[in-house]
């Protein structure tokens, strides 16, 4: 498994014995999630999981994800051509996510700085979510006239409907130590990078078949990711082919003005 010489461009992947650490890693792009990114991330995964018992997701210090690429959908827009300005399939996301969700490795999100939109939905697919006590989650989709609509499956799962229902419709960010009253993340620490080695101390210890074993039952036990996918997929194609959420896009990338905001 040669994972450090693949020549990635969106993010960087290491593996150490039975660890396999993803970063997502496009600094002049906040971290923002486009196709290539999605690819390379599936393929990371694809490739450490005959033999990794962990993978570990992170970001940047500053920003884990700041969920759509706006700059990619905004160039998409301004080309004029309907079918191609909707911009991601959500399929491969969503499958990516439910990858993590259901793989047969512990899937551990390590979180540090911002974390919003298609970012909530990396963090709640994993199995373990640790995080520093500064980093903030947020859904800002609905300002945008835009939903969740990916990310509400696996989020609901994590912290229950009306919690994800309040963090959509409010639209405001929430610090780790809410986050972690909420149920989304697991624990935090001041020094997250030394929180995540005591964490994988402990999981080194899973043996390999035990760790597939059990996520493949808990799978059965709730299969409600695979049953929420065409649902989710039919709505987030529908906000993100309406030309009207292109424009307000296309506009806050130009001008850095939200849609309330006068020219």
């Amino acid at each position: 498994m040669d994972l450090l010489n693949d020549g990635y461009r969106t993010i960087r992947v290491g593996s150490s014995e039975d660890i396999c650490t993803i970063q997502l890693h496009r600094p002049d792009a906040g971290n923002a999630i486009n196709d290539l990114l999605i690819q390379e991330v599936a393929a990371a995964l694809r490739a450490c999981e005959a033999s990794a018992k962990v993978v570990v997701l992170e970001g940047l210090p500053d920003v884990f994800c700041s969920g759509a690429d706006f700059g990619e959908l905004r160039a998409r827009f301004e080309r004029g051509d309907p079918a191609s300005a909707a911009g991601q399939d959500p399929g491969p996301l969503y499958d990516l996510w439910h990858r993590l969700a259901t793989g047969p490795f512990v899937s551990v999100a390590h979180v540090r700085g911002r974390v919003n939109a298609g970012g909530v939905g990396f963090v709640a697919a994993c199995d373990i979510v640790l995080s520093e006590e500064k980093a903030a989650f947020s859904l800002s989709e609905l300002l945008f006239g835009l939903m969740p609509a990916c990310v509400m499956p696996f989020l609901v799962r994590r912290i229950g409907f009306a919690k994800a229902n309040c963090l959509t419709l409010t639209t405001q960010p929430i610090q780790a130590r809410q986050a972690l009253d909420w149920g989304l993340v697991d624990a935090i620490e001041d020094n997250s990078e030394n929180l995540l080695r005591k964490q994988l101390l402990r999981l080194r210890r899973l043996g390999k078949d035990g760790v597939v074993r059990y996520k493949r039952y808990a799978t059965e036990l709730d299969p409600g990711l695979a049953q929420a996918r065409p649902k989710a997929l039919a709505a987030n194609l529908e906000v993100f082919s309406d030309p009207d959420n292109l424009a307000r896009i296309a506009r806050y990338v130009t001008t850095g003005k939200l849609p309330w905001e006068a020219d």
